[in-house]
């Protein structure tokens, strides 16, 4: 479907023509949500109830009740995915219900609340929001800059920058030493990659060409090692270089879906930041990637993910695209770009054999402590 956009300026707008698309059946729009709906699969038992939404046999009605009350919440540190939950569970495990949020006219449908929501995180009255994220983060806002006079927006504050010397750089003349590009959870998630199909290595899947769109660079990381950094939302959001060498090859943003993992929260819940879990699907969500030539050490790729309710990935001006022709130099380090609210994953890609494990010298960090989860003191959600 070839939809021309139009400019939606208030969520009133945006429910009156979701509503509209419904009674006309635009484009199946009706038909797509009926199928949805009836296809609903029951929530797991131990969900926690915050989370929950029942979808069976929703109306169009439900439909725009659920974005008004969606548009009129605010995420705070422990209840970030509180409403991508609920509205996952309108596709979980439902082909039907894929079929609507990830095709237009739902796609388009996802699209323009997308962009409701960031000009809402964009605009002055999200400053009350920024209070309350930074008097719960506490003395952690002390790594960051704070222009003069506050942020002016969520979004300004999301992606904050660190004063000089915090994050400092490991190995800085060490090109063998590889860096994490955020501050990240890590994850190894395969280690004898495919270059074309999807293959099975405890239980993970990765398509490393379309995960590069189609790069024909991707050939160099047959059989090498994929590595998963997942930010979570009380960290910094800003995401840089893991080496030095020259960026051959970059795109800011190759086009995707904002919502469609079937089974979004076992991505969430399943244990150990989403281990096991099934990463191919991110080769259909908002991305861009960047692939940087070393000296000695063969090419090394950064996709950073944006994963629902992000709606772009944001690159320094001079890494937006870049082809071999007009290779840019890269330090260790060195920022490549931000994710606004809503994102935040970075898959890293190694040639075989160049990234055989994560070595981590004798005291240093390998990771933080969480205070006990208590009752009044629930579980850090993840930032998508």
């Amino acid at each position: 479907m070839n939809q021309e956009k139009v400019e939606i300026n208030s969520i009133d707008q945006f429910t009156e023509l979701i509503a509209a698309w419904y009674e006309e059946n635009y484009h199946g729009f009706a038909d797509k949500y009926k199928a949805a709906v009836k296809n609903i699969q029951p929530i797991p038992p131990d969900t926690d109830p915050d989370v929950m939404y029942d979808w069976k046999d929703a109306t169009i009605e439900d439909l725009c009740n659920f974005f008004q009350a969606w548009y009129a919440w605010n995420p705070d540190l422990t209840t970030g995915l509180e409403y991508i939950q609920k509205f996952s569970w309108l596709y979980y495990k439902n082909e039907a219900g894929l079929e609507f949020v990830s095709t237009d006219p739902g796609n388009l449908m996802t699209f323009y609340y997308v962009e409701l929501d960031g000009q809402k995180m964009d605009s002055p009255a999200s400053k009350e929001l920024v209070a309350k994220w930074m008097n719960e983060l506490g003395s952690k806002m002390d790594d960051y800059i704070i222009p003069e006079g506050g942020y002016v927006s969520f979004n300004q504050f999301f992606t904050r920058e660190l004063k000089e010397g915090k994050r400092p750089i490991s190995g800085v003349d060490d090109d063998s030493v590889v860096v994490s590009p955020a501050d990240a959870v890590i994850n190894m998630i395969e280690d004898n990659l495919s270059i074309d199909t999807p293959i099975n290595v405890k239980t993970q899947k990765l398509n490393v060409r379309q995960l590069l769109n189609q790069s024909e660079l991707a050939v160099h990381f047959e059989g090498g090692t994929a590595v998963s950094c997942i930010l979570m939302p009380n960290v910094y959001h800003r995401y840089h270089a893991p080496v030095s060498g020259l960026v051959v090859e970059s795109d800011e943003d190759v086009a995707g879906n904002y919502f469609g993992i079937d089974n979004f929260p076992e991505l969430i819940n399943g244990g150990n930041v989403g281990y096991g879990y099934d990463y191919s699907v991110f080769e259909h969500f908002r991305r861009g990637y960047m692939i940087i030539k070393t000296e000695k050490y063969g090419y090394v790729a950064m996709i950073p993910v944006g994963l629902n309710t992000i709606g772009s990935v944001i690159f320094e001006e001079k890494f937006k695209k870049v082809t071999p022709e007009n290779a840019v130099e890269i330090r260790k380090g060195d920022e490549v770009g931000y994710f606004q609210y809503g994102g935040s994953l970075n898959i890293l890609l190694f040639e075989k054999g160049c990234f055989p494990a994560i070595r981590i010298p004798q005291g240093q960090i390998i990771g933080t402590l969480e205070e006990k989860e208590t009752a009044d003191k629930p579980k850090l959600q993840f930032s998508f």
